[in-house]
This record gives structure tokens, C-alpha cells and sequence, in this order.
């Protein structure tokens, strides 16, 4: 594809020849250009985006059968990202993660393995799919206690237990930016047939710079779900989904889109895709400069607040005349003494309390009411999300704030406890489970009670439980609760985590079964 052909973006072109023309609208929305509001007044932020929310007309394509500005927008995306044939998404990476799942369990009854800690779209996926779900305990890296992805040799071991899977799903990087090595988990499903599905939703800048770690595509995925809006420049809501090789029905994976995305798609989100490749294309390395030269300020400064530590993966020591460990600020870091935490996003900088004063939910607080609005925290961390928008403005106010916090809460003694909770971590009572079966059949009221949390130990569940952020289900409906999870669950409510989905937010009291025989 020829550079110049790079620099452009069609779709966005396309809504500003329509803006420039100012013709009469005939067609929706019935905001027409935002004249509704012009009416009134105005509509104050909403003005620039109105005048390009246009819908399916002449010249303006059609999502769901893309021959003009659409097409070429995904056209180019695909030479952007590495792929053979990319789509937009303007449900974010929900719809993709849906679009996949239906895709590759294409009849009711089809067993799929799936990362026990994955995005509740993908249990609502095989929900929608009515698929069977054979769950596969992620690795744990020993220092942080933090969980990455399945090993190849449970991946392997649950491929040869069930031959008949469609598939593998992984989560990849994790909401942490920790990552491990994909290849050999998508050498072991090759080897057996089946596609590697991964949800990159907060890796759709990866690859496109020396210090980030790889991308999932060149890593050998089949289908690789990006949420383009997360760690690139898109609006809210703008994903993109990516394929290569043969393994995936294309035009079943087109139906599916079309089922799961809306037929009046967002022009202004999809425009926004455009732009977001067309930055990259045109600048490539480039586009980071500024943002990791915030991160590298961080880090700088950090160094002289050590009571504030960040994750990294455990380097092992440098032999002799092998330089300093901490010089490189490269994603690409050597294997934890885990082996599971082998890459770290520089763009996410975890940080913690070492001096175990503050957890990291309260210390996301405290920095919250110094104007610095983390991405999310856990018990003991706090995530910090960088991107190519970010300036070195952006870590020095970050810097001050940790400073005021460090002189209003004294240390003290440094702590020496490391047990801690994170909303990212779930454990299932084996490293592959039987098979789930999931379906869209109601939990009705009249087959539950609810019980005190304390209490559950051994019930099984009759609604799903969501920390969020980040979103990922620690109970889903027809799970037997753990003493672990029962455990987990009321410490992340003491310490002030956020419930989805659960009848009770506090979770003092949890929704079950009352006759476990029925289930």
C-alpha cells in the first residue's frame, strides 16, 4: 500500500466534504446536523459532533456491506495492524469478543476453552451462543500475585481432554498491561485445528513501537479484538476487530457482526477509527515519543518518592557487565520467576504502597481529590494510564500529587505483608475444569433466596457477580462459591470495590439457588 494512500482516511474525508456542502437533511437523525439544538440555543460540546452524525446515504457506505469510504477504511486498518481483513466496531470490544464467540460456537452445545478470568462480554458471549465453556486457570506471577494467561502446558493438556473444542480465548495483555508470550499458545491450537481467540481489548497499541511489547496478530492469533478507543485515539466506543488465516468463517463472522452491532452505526465513532489508524500510519513510532516521554518522567521521579513502588516483571540479576536491569524502559522484559509475567506495558504504570498505609483503592482517592483520575485500582494497586495524548505535564502533576500525599500520610515502618485482592484475579478449584454449560434460560425469583455473603460457602450462584472495573465476573450464575471466592468477594466489599450485576451492591447478601439438585 502506497504511503499516500496511508496518509488518508477516507471516512473521516467523506463527513467533511458532507459538512462543507451543507445540504438540507431529509433522511435521520432527527437532530438534523444539530439544527434541533441551534434552535434552542446550542449545543455546547455537542455542536462539532452533531454536524458530522450523519447515517446510511449516498456516498457514505453501509457498515454491514461495506463498497465505498467504509471499505477502504478497513482496508487500510488492516495494513495498519497486521492483518488480513479488519472491521470497525462501534460497540466497543464487547461486540467483537460477541462476533467471535457466535462465529466460532455456531450451534448451541459447542465447547470452547476460555480463560477463567476473562470480560464478562465473553460470558455473556456464551451465553448468546448457548456454548459449553471448559474454564482454564490463568498463571499466577509470584511477585505480585497477579494473574496473566494460561500456560501452553494447560492449554495442551485441555486440548487433548476435549478434542472437540472450537477453540481457544484468552485475555491478552491484562488490565495491568502484563502480558506473556502468546506464540506457543497459538502453536498448540494450530497443532490441534482450532483458532486462538484474544481479547487485545488494551493492547491495540502494541507492536507499533520498539518499546511495546507484540501484538497478538503477529503472534499468530486467528481473531484479535481491540478496543481502539482504550490505549489509541478513538472516541469512546470505537473498537476494532482483526483476522488472519483460515480458521475463521469470514462471511459467518460478518453475519454475526451484522447481529451484534447496530444498523445505525455512529459516523463521528466510526470517523474516529479513521483518524486513529491514519495517526499511526503516518507517524508510526513517532506517535508515542511524547507519551513515553511522560512515562520516562514518571519513572524518574518516582525513584525519589520509594515509597511508591510500580510493577515490573521480576528481572533476574544482570551477569557481570550486563548494565542495569532498570535501563530498560522496554515492554519486552525478562521472564518473573513465575515465567508467567514476561512483558509489561509501559503505558500502564502500577503503582503501589509500599509502606502498606494506604491501599490502592484509598490511594486512588487521594489522588482523585488532587484531580488525578487513575484508570483503576485494586486493594493494594492503583493503575495509571499513559497513551500517545499524554504529556510530560500530565506525570508532573501526577508527581506533585504523590508527593502531597507522601508528606499527609506518614510511612512509618515499611510493611512486610503482601497478601492483597485484585478484581483481575479468579480462581477456579482446578486448573481445567469440566465443561459449563451456558444458555439464556432466566434465573427466576421463585428458585433463589438470599443469603448473607458469609454464608455461602459451598451454595451455588443464581446471579453474576462484577467487580468494576474492570469488569471481569468472580461468580456467574450456576457456580458453586468457593470458601475462596466467598473470602474474596467480602474483602473486596470491605475495602469499597464497585459491584455490577449483583442484586445487593454491598453484597452484604448474595442471590442462590435454593435447591442445588434443580441446577
Amino acid at each position: 500500500m502506497k504511503e499516500t494512500e496511508r496518509a488518508g482516511a477516507p471516512l473521516y474525508e467523506m463527513l467533511e466534504r458532507y459538512k462543507a456542502e451543507g445540504k438540507s437533511s431529509f433522511h435521520v437523525p432527527g437532530h438534523k446536523n444539530g439544527q434541533a439544538y441551534k434552535m434552542e440555543g446550542s449545543a455546547g460540546l455537542l455542536d462539532e459532533v452533531m454536524t458530522a452524525d450523519i447515517t446510511e446515504i449516498s456516498g457514505s457506505d453501509d457498515l454491514h456491506h461495506p463498497g465505498g469510504v467504509i471499505l477502504e477504511a478497513q482496508k487500510l486498518a488492516a495494513d495498519c495492524f497486521g492483518a488480513e481483513e479488519s472491521f470497525l466496531l462501534v460497540g466497543g470490544s464487547t461486540a467483537g469478543n460477541l462476533a467471535l464467540i457466535l462465529t466460532v460456537c455456531a450451534e448451541p452445545g459447542t465447547l470452547l476453552l476460555v480463560q477463567r478470568n476473562v470480560h464478562k462480554s465473553v460470558i455473556h458471549g456464551l451465553m448468546l451462543a448457548g456454548a459449553r465453556a471448559v474454564f482454564l486457570e490463568p498463571q499466577m506471577d509470584d511477585v505480585s500475585g497477579l494473574a496473566v494467561a494460561p500456560s501452553v502446558e494447560t492449554v495442551r493438556k485441555a486440548l487433548a481432554a476435549w478434542p472437540e473444542a472450537a477453540g481457544l480465548l484468552v485475555t491478552m495483555p491484562n488490565y495491568y498491561g502484563m502480558g506473556s508470550d502468546l506464540t506457543p499458545l497459538a502453536w498448540a491450537c494450530h497443532d490441534s485445528g482450532v483458532p486462538l481467540l484474544v481479547d487485545e481489548a488494551h493492547g491495540a497499541h502494541y507492536g507499533q513501537h520498539p518499546e511495546l511489547p507484540p501484538g497478538a496478530l503477529s503472534c499468530g492469533a486467528d481473531g484479535v479484538v481491540q478496543s481502539t478507543h482504550k490505549m489509541l485515539a478513538a472516541m469512546t466506543m470505537g473498537a476494532m476487530l482483526h483476522v488472519q488465516g483460515p480458521r475463521l468463517d469470514r462471511a459467518l463472522l460478518r453475519q454475526r457482526l451484522a447481529m451484534v452491532q447496530s444498523s445505525s452505526p455512529s459516523y463521528p465513532v466510526m470517523a474516529s477509527l479513521d483518524l486513529a489508524r491514519r495517526l499511526l500510519h503516518t507517524r508510526r513510532a513517532d506517535a508515542f515519543t511524547a507519551g513515553l516521554a511522560a512515562v520516562e518522567t514518571l519513572r524518574r521521579g518516582l525513584a525519589e518518592l520509594p515509597r511508591f513502588k510500580r510493577l515490573r516483571p521480576e528481572l533476574p540479576q544482570p551477569e557481570a557487565g550486563g548494565g542495569d536491569a532498570e535501563a530498560s524502559a522496554s515492554g519486552l522484559a525478562p521472564r518473573s520467576t513465575s515465567g508467567a509475567y514476561r512483558s509489561q506495558d509501559p503505558f500502564k504504570v502500577v503503582i503501589y504502597d509500599d509502606t502498606g498505609v494506604l491501599s490502592g483503592f484509598e490511594l486512588q482517592a487521594e489522588l482523585e481529590k488532587r484531580d488525578c483520575v487513575p484508570e483503576m485500582s485494586d486493594e493494594r494497586h492503583v493503575v495509571l494510564l499513559f497513551s500517545l495524548g499524554s504529556r510530560v505535564e500530565d506525570a508532573d502533576r501526577l508527581l506533585a500529587a504523590l508527593r502531597e500525599i507522601d508528606r499527609e500520610f506518614p510511612s512509618g515502618a515499611i510493611s512486610s505483608a503482601s497478601v492483597h485482592v485484585s478484581t483481575w484475579n479468579n480462581f477456579a478449584n482446578s486448573f481445567i475444569s469440566e465443561p459449563v454449560q451456558f444458555s439464556l434460560r432466566p434465573v427466576r425469583e421463585e428458585e433463589t433466596e438470599r443469603v448473607k455473603l458469609e454464608m455461602s460457602e459451598g451454595r451455588i450462584a443464581a446471579e453474576m457477580v462484577v467487580p468494576y472495573p474492570p469488569g471481569i465476573p468472580l461468580l456467574y450464575p450456576g457456580e458453586v462459591i468457593t470458601g475462596e471466592i466467598s473470602l474474596r468477594l467480602q474483602s473486596l466489599a470491605a475495602a469499597g470495590a464497585r459491584f455490577q450485576a449483583a442484586s445487593d451492591p454491598t453484597l452484604r447478601m448474595i442471590q442462590v439457588y435454593s435447591n442445588q439438585e434443580e441446577i
